[in-house]
């Protein structure tokens, strides 16, 4: 049985048992799975910056699954109607286009089993996402685990899908469960974790999704600007490798590397990572050495010879797979530091618990004093094993 058609049954069955609820009632509401926030009208937003009220803002896409939909994805979606229903209401606020759903559905709107809120790459833009979120901080029904993330263009194309049976909001938590596996997909963000980052003033990170021909995929992250809280800027897969290498957040993962000798590819497989950022002040000078360390396995390679398997190889498989991770830091680091003068990895957040007399004096203008301060890397790859060979 899929995950999509597990979670499905988890849901209504909690619902049915905790004696709330009679399957009547049970039967006429609308469970919202996930939620996306688009700007409604490029004009409208213009004007709304001016102070000019010019009509509705926000277009919100909610994804509801009800007893009707459910059954259709626990079937197999063998009728091909969708295991899930959107619903789009424009407003001046979130609330309002929330209350003017009201008169386009004949179910209970039931948020407390929301998943994920997706926020529209515009809309992150031009709005601070404090005020953005408003609403899901407050409302009661919303669970505080609920994960947020940036959409690479509009919101709501994320929650379609032109497959019947997949629920597009818990595919998308689904893919972002897969961070053990990958050093591409950042920590998820719960609107609990979110709500701490904006309250910091430090600029920092979102996962971002991206839509084509309706199907999503997972594409690096989004810069969050801390003084503004709105979307600066993207980070690509690559750039959020160094990311998470950066800050040891990860656990599985590859890293591609060379044999200089063959030019033979060699994937490492990482099974353990920790990263340590260590801030030293010298008077008014400040300055960051980060230190990483991996333990892992060799995944793949091609030489055929069976060198691979002795001390020698091994250690250079090591020192290859150091030089790429050196590699993918450095270039997130010119990045963050030198294009968009950003700390979006962590430096202000390490200097801040270890030497806060000096933080006091340096983070109101944080981020421009992070993009000329020297940063040094430590890398320690490990192999402890090769891998099978057959």
């Amino acid at each position: 049985m899929k995950m999509t058609q597990k979670v499905l049954i988890f849901i209504l069955a909690v619902i049915s048992l905790s004696g709330c609820w009679s399957s009547k009632e049970i039967e006429e509401l609308g469970l919202i799975i996930g939620t996306a926030i688009d700007l409604d009208n490029e004009g409208e937003f213009e004007d709304r910056q001016s102070g000019i009220d010019n009509g509705n803002v926000f277009k919100l896409t909610n994804q509801l699954i009800t007893a009707e939909t459910a059954n259709n994805a626990t079937n197999g979606g063998q009728s091909q109607v969708r295991a899930y229903k959107n619903i789009t209401e424009t407003g001046e606020a979130v609330l309002p286009a929330l209350r003017n759903m009201i008169l386009r559905i004949d179910k209970r709107a039931f948020g407390e089993h929301a998943k994920v809120i997706i926020i529209g790459e515009e809309l992150a833009r031009g709005y601070n996402l404090e005020q953005v979120l408003d609403f899901f901080r407050r409302e009661q029904e919303m669970r505080s685990s609920t994960l947020i993330v940036i959409a690479k263009g509009s919101a709501s194309k994320t929650l379609e899908s032109a497959e019947p049976t997949v629920i597009p909001a818990i595919q998308l938590v689904e893919m972002i469960q897969g961070k053990e596996r990958s050093t591409k997909i950042l920590t998820p963000m719960p609107i609990a974790k979110m709500e701490g980052q904006l309250n910091s003033g430090n600029s920092f990170l979102i996962q971002t999704v991206s839509t084509e021909n309706n199907d999503r995929k997972l594409t690096g992250a989004a810069m969050i600007d801390g003084n503004t809280k709105t979307l600066r800027a993207f980070l690509n897969d690559t750039e959020t490798e160094g990311v998470t290498w950066i800050k040891g957040k990860g656990k599985g993962g590859l890293v591609r590397s060379y044999d200089e000798e063959d030019s033979q590819p060699i994937v490492y497989e990482s099974l353990s990572m920790k990263s340590k950022i260590k801030p030293s002040v010298q008077g008014d000078s400040i300055s960051f050495t980060v230190k990483i360390e991996t333990e892992g396995r060799i995944g793949e390679h091609w030489d055929i010879s069976g060198k691979a398997f002795d001390s020698k190889y091994m250690k250079k498989a090591e020192k290859a797979t150091e030089k790429e991770i050196e590699r993918l830091v450095k270039n997130v680091l010119e990045k963050t530091q030198e294009e968009y003068k950003m700390d979006v990895l962590g430096f202000g957040r390490s200097l801040q618990i270890s030497h806060p007399q000096v933080w006091k004096k340096v983070k109101n203008n944080w981020d421009e004093t992070f993009s000329d301060i020297p940063v040094e890397f430590s890398i320690n790859v490990s192999i402890k094993e090769m891998g099978t060979s057959r």
